[in-house]
């Protein structure tokens, strides 16, 4: 049996395979404490399953305490030491401003307070060391650091990604005479060039380090108590790493979220015979985008979370404030607005009862009929038609429109934004949607899905049968993954494959030792024409040919960019190479007990729980285009011959919009197919 669970804004959902069989389940998030949700969703798919906590062979655990933190500004008292001259690096960043025609806005501040920044009395360039380590001076001032009580340490040294000695022996001074205290060294975190990036990478890692340490450390113990195994926990690489690795380097679990969702798309768009697909997973605080390309999720060196770089490997993921708990506002000039703010888990939309009273993207689909109230949410929350329509109808108000007519905006707001993610993902990086399938996922994706479709001209969507719980299936179905990588910066014309082929041997070694077993080496090029800023990433064999990796680069650099230069030097910047361990297969058939039959009773919206008696298929009034429709309402997937729309179809953990014009059908693994006609 294997166990995924993923924290969601709203939700926890958990997703158990036991038998080939794969059974569900969610619970309401947990802000305060995200593991006690966790459990929860745990005791639910484990019920539905009928199994006990000790037949569980493999437990993967995605979450968003980093993420939030980070978002947050949160983290432990973190003090940083930087070569002497250096100790501001983060502070001053680049020059780039976060907003181009904003002038005073500023970047986030560094995490390492000044008063926590502290010059380290050493120097070396590329070539060597030029000024040893001045331990004694060092020692001093590591116990006036020490009179601070920082909680973690981010070491910083110029040029350790080439010289890691000093960085070395300062941490075990720092052990000497701060112990219990986390200290993140760059070369182990980061281990590439760029000064600022490596910093401030090193500094997210120690801010973190020591609350995730603190969640897991939560969270292992409650799964004990109830006889689970140690979680291992999704990387923001689209890997799963044991409890302790994440734990003394946190920064590498920023995205482990969004991560899951984007392994578990990846499954589904093998599975469905379409390994191009664009991926949209649409949650109740956020909405998450990628590009599956040849069945696999594209990756990137790095990118900026909360305005802090992260230079480590991590999946492409593009993420917007669009999600069904989105909040609609009408802003000073009178425009209507969808997020970045949502109502969240607590209170949660005005429809789920709790408190909240502003109008959000779910209780406007509620009042648009797309969702039925008659269907309980997990953790037994009932939505309310009456609270929706109040809320709808006092930003209504408030804007001079109708109750309907608002909530059809909110609706096409919400979608305009998740529109805008996708051509980030696609035409602004030259891939043209209309020749991909849309994989529609998250409680609130296949919803949307549709619309989305049409606007990008998309002639296709998939929405999975397990579409509300696709992150943490793709959390349950995740590989293992350990990463290193060194920068070199050398001419590739002065490497040959003997020399690259050792380099990335020494980084497999290191990554295993991370990962703790062997498994099969997957190597990365970062290339560049001499005098270029930036690089392209060019994957590789173990035993490369450096010819062989300067036709690749000057194919990449064609397609990128439209030209290549014959002439130009290229340089060799960084190795990469990363250590898998495969994860068991998993089979997506669909259950013969989930094919709608007579008597089979609606199900609800996201986060629902079992059918509730009644018909399988009857009619209810939805609108579409600024007029209510008689839809049919279908439980469960369709069949094979399928159906036109309108139509909405109620999965167990999502529900599919079927607009006019558009017909829907299921594959043998309960996918449904909407086309458009």
């Amino acid at each position: 049996m294997r166990l995924g669970v993923d924290v969601g804004g709203t939700f926890t959902d958990a997703v158990l395979v036991a038998d080939g069989q794969l059974h569900t389940g969610k619970a309401p998030t947990t802000p305060a404490d995200q593991s006690r949700g966790v459990i929860d969703a745990v005791e639910v798919v484990l019920d539905r399953a009928g199994a006990e906590p000790g037949d569980v062979r493999g437990f993967a655990h995605g979450m968003t305490v980093t993420t939030n933190a980070l978002l947050e500004g949160r983290g432990a008292r973190t003090a940083l030491l930087a070569t002497e001259g250096f100790c501001d690096l983060v502070a001053l960043g680049r020059q780039a401003r976060p907003h181009l025609y904003r002038l005073c806005e500023q970047p986030p501040a560094p995490l390492a307070p000044s008063e926590l920044r502290r010059d380290v009395p050493e120097r070396t360039t590329p070539q060597g060391t030029v000024r040893a380590l001045d331990e004694p001076e060092v020692v001093e001032m590591l116990r006036c650091l020490a009179a601070e009580a920082p909680e973690a340490v981010a070491v910083v040294l110029l040029h350790a990604y080439a010289h890691p000695e000093h960085e070395r022996r300062l941490g075990e001074l720092l052990a000497a005479h701060l112990p219990g205290v986390h200290v993140s060294l760059s070369h182990e975190v980061v281990g590439t060039f760029r000064e600022f990036e490596r910093a401030a990478t090193t500094e997210v890692d120690a801010a973190l380090s020591p609350l995730l340490a603190g969640y897991l450390e939560r969270m292992v113990g409650r799964g004990r108590e109830r006889g689970l195994p140690p979680p291992s926990i999704m990387q923001s690489s689209g890997g799963l790493a044991s409890a302790a690795a994440a734990a003394a380097h946190a920064a590498v679990t920023v995205l482990s979220g969004p991560a899951g969702g984007a392994a578990g798309a990846a499954l589904l768009a093998r599975a469905a015979g379409h390994p191009d697909a664009l991926c949209l997973d649409m949650g109740g605080t956020s909405c998450d985008v990628c590009v599956v390309e040849g069945g696999s999720v594209r990756e990137t060196t790095g990118r900026t979370v909360a305005g802090r770089p992260l230079a480590l490997p991590m999946l492409d993921v593009h993420t917007v404030g669009a999600g069904g708990g989105s909040i609609a506002w009408r802003d000073p000039g009178g425009a209507l607005r969808v997020g970045p703010h949502s109502a969240g888990a607590d209170p949660g939309p005005a429809c789920y009862g709790r408190g909240g009273s502003a109008a959000t993207v779910t209780d406007a689909n509620l009042v648009l009929g797309y969702l039925d109230e008659r269907a309980p949410l997990a953790g037994g929350v009932r939505l309310r038609r009456d609270r929706a329509q109040t809320a709808v109808s006092a930003l209504a108000h408030e804007l001079g429109m109708g109750p309907a007519a608002c909530a059809e905006g909110i609706v096409r707001v919400a979608n305009a934004e998740m529109v805008r993610a996708l051509r980030v993902m696609t035409v602004e990086r030259g891939v043209d949607p209309r020749r991909q399938c849309l994989l529609a996922f998250g409680g609130a994706g296949p919803l949307h899905a549709a619309a989305l479709a049409e606007a990008l001209e998309i002639e296709r969507v998939l929405c999975p049968r397990a579409s509300g719980v696709l992150s943490a299936l793709g959390l349950a179905a995740a590989e293992r993954r350990a990463d290193a990588q060194r920068s070199l910066l050398r001419p590739l014309g002065e490497l040959d494959g003997a020399t690259l082929g050792a380099e990335i041997d020494a980084l497999a070694r290191r990554a295993a030792q991370t990962l703790g077993g062997e498994g099969s080496v997957r190597a990365e090029f970062d290339l560049r024409y001499r005098g270029q800023s930036f690089e392209l990433t060019i994957p590789g064999e173990e035993r490369p040919l450096p010819a062989a990796l300067g036709v690749a680069f000057e194919a990449a650099h064609r397609e990128r960019y439209g030209f290549r230069d014959p002439e130009g030097e290229i340089e060799l910047v960084t190795l990469r190479a990363s250590v898998h361990q495969p994860a068991p297969e998993i089979a997506l058939t669909r259950p013969r007990a989930e094919r709608p039959r007579p008597g089979d009773g609606p199900r609800g919206a996201g986060g629902r729980g079992r059918p509730a008696a009644g018909a399988s298929v009857s009619q209810r009034d939805v609108y579409f285009h600024g007029r209510p429709r008689a839809t049919a309402m279908l439980s469960g997937p369709p069949d094979e011959e399928g159906l036109d729309g309108p139509a909405v179809i109620a999965l167990n953990e999502a529900t599919v919009v079927v607009p006019p014009g558009w017909r829907a059908r299921a594959d043998a693994a309960g996918t449904s197919i909407l086309e458009r006609q």
